[in-house]
């Protein structure tokens, strides 16, 4: 009789232990499922969002331009980081031409300091970049302290001096075309001082505090195009070349500021034309020889072109996305 109770007991007890240790087991599986203990169990990762790349830029590169003519030289400066990149022969000089009348207004504004200008003189200066108006810059020029005294000096007039010691210019000379020599549009100037220009006036260094942000609009509202019913023997249209190569990924991040400069030159026979764009990011100066037969918008294409092959990241570039690997915890 003791032996069949103690059996019976025994079983009971066998039972009453199994159903206590279930619940055990399935939360001790529930915590290894979570990720909490250190079990041997595997869990995947959700693979993280593709990363955007950057807005897009201009930045060094190579580019090549399947040029003819007699000089083809372009440089980009980083506004962030000051760094020059360019054409082996961005310190090779041109003349300059109405890119310059940029520096000339902003020479004119600073030296008024806090002072409003006359209306007649504010209205030339705007004449002067948007519509590249030569009479206009004339006017500016003179006003600005310069002076044209056609001479064998080599020494600038004090509105180019300016811009060599306020713009930290190292390549910039005295034009020596005769019988224009002194003439601010045949100033001689490289690429890589063009593109210092830009960045001087859209720091605020060319124009001063007050007056920067209108001369920076100015250049962003430049007018007219290569066709002839746009160029004028004193002024003309000047709205193409590197604002034609830049994506609208790039125009739509904010004003791109121009000023170019084109002329036939007779006694070389050949165009002079230079384009210079700044923004908030970078600025950047090409300037051209090449034979007058080839046409103004030959240079303007060239222009865009330099400008489009610095585009970063290129159109269509693939989305990074970062790589981790999936793995046991």
């Amino acid at each position: 009789m003791r032996s069949r109770v103690t059996l019976v007991l025994a079983i009971t007890a066998v039972v009453l232990g199994g159903v206590l240790l279930v619940p055990t087991a399935y939360a001790r599986l529930a915590s290894d499922d979570s990720g909490g203990g250190g079990g041997g169990g595997t869990s995947s990762v959700a693979a993280p969002a593709p990363t955007p790349p950057p807005p897009p830029t201009l930045a060094a590169g190579p580019v090549s331009v399947s040029f003819k003519g007699e000089f083809f030289s372009w440089a980009l400066l980083d506004r962030k980081t000051g760094k020059i990149s360019g054409s082996p022969n961005m310190t090779a000089t041109s003349s300059t031409e109405s890119m310059i009348k940029a520096w000339i207004v902003s020479d004119y504004l600073r030296q008024l300091g806090d002072k409003e200008p006359p209306a007649a003189m504010k209205e030339l200066a705007r004449l002067a970049i948007v519509d590249s108006n030569d009479g206009a810059a004339n006017k500016v020029h003179a006003a600005a302290g310069g002076s044209y005294k056609p001479s064998s000096s080599s020494i600038p007039d004090a509105v180019i001096q300016r811009a060599i010691k306020i713009c930290g210019l190292t390549d910039t000379k005295r034009g020596n075309v005769k019988p224009y020599t002194g003439y601010w549009s045949f100033t001689r100037m490289s690429p890589r001082d063009a593109a210092r220009v830009g960045d001087c006036i859209a720091d605020g260094k060319a124009a001063g505090p007050k007056w920067t942000k209108w001369v920076l609009d100015q250049m962003s509202k430049v007018k007219g195009t290569t066709a002839a019913k746009d160029q004028r023997v004193s002024s003309g249209g000047g709205r193409w070349g590197i604002i034609d190569g830049l994506p609208k990924s790039i125009t739509a991040q904010g004003p791109v500021s121009i000023k170019n400069g084109w002329t036939p030159i007779y006694s070389d026979g050949n165009w002079h034309v230079n384009c210079l764009a700044v923004t908030s990011k970078w600025s950047l100066a090409v300037m051209l020889r090449y034979p007058i037969r080839t046409g103004l918008d030959y240079g303007a294409k060239v222009c865009a072109s330099v400008a489009t092959q610095l585009v970063t990241p290129q159109p269509g570039a693939a989305l990074k996305v970062p790589q981790q690997p999936v793995g046991k915890l």
